[in-house]
């Protein structure tokens, strides 16, 4: 019998697949999913033909799904595919099926306009995304100019206002940061920084608020990209700091562990937020890993709220979740239920509720936003470790 792919292929009836091509930040092999096949009778009886044939609720997915950060990217779309396929299974969003359209920015700044300005074209009325804090600060205004619901993930206070995002921002990250940093009551720290939008704010936030406790701070810039960071590994030891603080990616990130690691510096190391990723661990090695510690959200393992999303993540795609799309998945279940409970998936009425959050159940935990910025109130951000088994944790010493 002929199957029908509910998140309708522009190859009808062909699998989904996972990634685009990058010449394309919309290319994929297809267009709107659920969980895989159904036969059309079966179609027509769970979602009705009247759903099957309603436009699409169109909701952009943007992350860098190619490139450096492909890791993250494409957690944040299969946490999001997963959220869309469970609304879609018990009905859509006031009976409109949720049409993802993932969108492929490479973490690039000079992709955030002509990305977004695509997802606004083909009609998204909301967008998971973007992830990358130097592409955020480029298409936010955009996004909401167009009358598109942002769901940001980025972690800078300049995106603050646009939209609304559960995940931590600058200003909620630092103090544990410097809390930690303190714990050791230096004297000198250097700090090894790379100048994208996000990492270079927490640095800047950081350092002052570490000069204000007169504590001396060695700055190093760190190129993105390169093969070898050696000589910045070496200028920042020769500044002999009792710790080195590390605000970069994680494929930055990865190299200088690594690095440090060969050489057996005996510096206490923190990693900022951007490194905490599956593919650091599997690009820097176990050893390396467990080099310093690192400041950020634990593995969703690690979270007992999300217990049901690990469980179905794994059933779906046969891997273990990384940390960012439990945020892209919670962000799509927040915007479902309050575009179905409101009867409309129009902006402004969506964006005021979204504001008004208070207790929704995540997984990611319990959220509230606050209405003038549109944060998270509160979020799960530890200092973390590196278990034997390559899972981030988080870390029992310094959360007493």
């Amino acid at each position: 019998m002929e199957e029908v792919f509910l998140y309708v292929s522009r190859h009808p009836f062909g699998s989904p697949g996972d990634s685009g091509h990058a010449s394309d930040p919309f290319a994929a092999p297809y267009d709107f999913e659920t969980a895989g096949a159904l036969s059309w009778p079966t179609a027509i009886a769970q979602f009705g033909p009247a759903a099957l044939l309603r436009d699409r609720l169109k909701v952009a997915v943007e992350a860098p799904l190619s490139g450096p950060q492909a890791s993250t990217g494409q957690d944040i779309l299969r946490g999001a595919r997963l959220a869309a396929e469970q609304i879609n299974r018990s009905g859509g969003v006031n009976g409109r099926l949720i049409q993802l359209l993932p969108a492929d920015d490479q973490a690039d700044p000079a992709r955030a306009l002509p990305v977004a300005k695509r997802a606004a074209a083909r009609g998204a009325v909301a967008v998971v995304g973007p992830y990358n804090s130097s592409v955020g600060v480029r298409n936010l205004p955009f996004y909401e100019a167009r009358g598109v619901v942002p769901l940001h993930l980025t972690s800078t206070n300049e995106t603050d206002g646009f939209g609304v995002t559960i995940q931590p921002k600058n200003s909620q990250i630092s103090p544990p940061e410097v809390d930690y940093i303190e714990s050791f009551q230096p004297q000198r720290v250097a700090m090894l920084v790379d100048p994208s939008d996000y990492t270079s704010g927490m640095a800047d936030r950081n350092q002052r608020a570490l000069e204000a406790n007169g504590i001396e701070v060695v700055r190093i810039a760190v190129s993105e990209g390169l093969s070898d960071y050696s000589d910045v590994v070496n200028r920042a030891l020769e500044t002999q700091p009792d710790v080195l603080y590390v605000s970069t990616y994680y494929p930055e990130g990865a190299s200088i562990a690594r690095d440090l690691e060969a050489r057996q510096a005996s510096v206490p190391v923190l990693f900022g937020l951007a490194n905490v990723d599956a593919a650091f661990v599997a690009e820097a090695g176990l050893e390396a890993s467990q080099i310093g510690v690192f400041c950020g959200v634990p593995d969703p393992s690690q979270l007992p709220t999300a217990r049901v999303y690990v469980e179905d993540y794994i059933t779906r795609y046969d891997q273990q979740p990384g940390v960012w799309g439990t945020f892209a998945y919670d962000s799509l279940k927040l915007w479902a239920q309050d575009g179905d409970s409101l009867k409309t998936v129009a902006y402004g009425p969506v964006l005021q509720a979204l504001r008004q959050t208070r207790g929704y159940e995540g997984q990611t935990g319990t959220i509230s936003i606050d209405p003038i910025t549109g944060n998270r109130l509160e979020l799960p951000v530890y200092i973390l470790d590196v278990n034997d088994a390559g899972v981030f944790v988080i870390d029992q010493a310094a959360a007493q």
